[in-house]
């Protein structure tokens, strides 16, 4: 298996209130690209929210036998924590994923 740190893109069409975002965290935080060498490195953020042109963007470490593998469990992993925070695929959705890191161990 390998380390990837997957980036995904997103449009918010609802407000994203302080709990859902604290839910949405909580949701991601086992995937926190922090604990891999270049995302601590890099001081990436779990989350990135642009409320001006309502955009975020997901960074999450993820373990797969390859990159369409990470891509996928990563697009589960976000959408999972979206629809706790109370989002749906329609009032949040996701952009296509991109492999940002490879820590091939």
């Amino acid at each position: 298996m390998t380390s990837y740190v997957v980036t995904i893109p997103g449009t918010l069409h609802e407000t994203l209130t302080d709990e859902a975002r604290s839910v949405l965290l909580g949701a991601l935080r086992p995937a926190d690209p922090q604990g891999t060498d270049f995302g601590a490195a890099e001081e990436l953020d779990l989350l990135s929210v642009d409320t001006e042109h309502s955009r975020f963007t997901i960074r999450l470490e993820v373990e797969a036998d390859d990159s369409k593998g990470a891509e996928a469990a990563a697009r589960r992993i976000a959408a999972g924590a979206l629809d706790k925070a109370g989002f749906t695929i329609d009032s949040a959705p996701l952009g296509e994923p991109v492999i940002t890191g490879i820590d091939a161990g």
